[in-house]
Order: C-alpha cells, then sequence, then structure tokens
C-alpha cells in the first residue's frame, strides 16, 4: 500500500460515505445514519504537514432507515436543514500520532462553527485514486444543538471513507 502522490485530489460524492452513529433512548440504542457528502477536496503537500481538507455535506441527507427518525433529525429541533443545509469541515497541517495523523479544524454546523479533530487512518493509493479513512466525534451542543436530551445523545462518532480524484 502506497501512500497518494502529493497534489490536489476532488473527493467523489458518489464513492465517499459519511456514517454518523449516536446514541438515543438515554444511550439504550445506537442510532446508525448516513449523510451525503456535496463536495470535498483534499490536497496533499510535498511535506505533509502543508497538506489540507475542505468539505461539505448536505445537513438534510440524513437517513437511517427509520423515515420519522430521519425527519425528526433534520427537523428544526436538531439539525434544522432548512435554515443551515450544510455541514462544513476545514482542516490543516495534519501532525503523525502513532500509525495515524490527526487534523486539526473546524465544522460548521447549525449556523455555528467549533474546533473539530480528525483521526485519519488510512491514506492510500489505488490505481491513481486516493482513498482516505477518517474517524472524529462531534459534541452537538457545540453547534448549539440542545434539544432532545436525553432522546438523543451529546455526542456523534462519524466514519468517513472517501474517495478522492486527481483535481
Amino acid at each position: 500500500m502506497t501512500n497518494p502522490a502529493p497534489g490536489t485530489y476532488t473527493l467523489d460524492p458518489e464513492l465517499t460515505t459519511v456514517r454518523a452513529d449516536a446514541k438515543a433512548m438515554f444511550g439504550l440504542v445506537t442510532v446508525h445514519g448516513t449523510f451525503r457528502l456535496t463536495s470535498g477536496q483534499v490536497t496533499i503537500a510535498e511535506d505533509p504537514s502543508g497538506s489540507s481538507v475542505q468539505a461539505s455535506i448536505e445537513a438534510g441527507s440524513f437517513a437511517s432507515g427509520n423515515a420519522t427518525r430521519d425527519a425528526d433529525v433534520v427537523s428544526p429541533s436538531l439539525l434544522d436543514a432548512k435554515a443551515y443545509p450544510e455541514i462544513t469541515f476545514a482542516g490543516s497541517g495534519p501532525r503523525p500520532d502513532g500509525t495515524d495523523w490527526l487534523l486539526s479544524g473546524s465544522v460548521t454546523a447549525h449556523g455555528t462553527t467549533a474546533p473539530a479533530e480528525v483521526r485519519v487512518s488510512e491514506a492510500r493509493d489505488e490505481d491513481g485514486t486516493a482513498r482516505f479513512v477518517a474517524r472524529a466525534r462531534l459534541d452537538r451542543t457545540s453547534f448549539g444543538v440542545t434539544k432532545k436530551k436525553g432522546m438523543v445523545g451529546r455526542t456523534v462518532d462519524l466514519v468517513i471513507e472517501a474517495v478522492g480524484r486527481p483535481a
């Protein structure tokens, strides 16, 4: 397995998966859902610490397989996807952490920007296509999403499996 070559890669929304897991029902149930990536770009520098990422997902695209739950998540009581249609991440300056890389940046959701750290556990080249696996934990209260305490957990774990093509 080789690392992707330095350059700029455009993330492919059709081949990228953004999974979100959160506790619900006072921590008794884990809800698994997905969001749709709308755009993204990864720039890999010769010196990895000069690399950067920016990505956007559609807040209203949340899908868990339960239409009632999905409508509730995107409603004004939680994400308010009509008022805040995008969730964005921008980060730069990854630093090594064991076999992973930590990428500091910020997430903007629900009209609020908060710091976020993404752990990149995989970055590989596959026939000229860059493939990445990354994880992050977000605290929804950092974005002013405070309703439904107990019914919806405070943190959301994200797993991003992204595919980028040379720009």
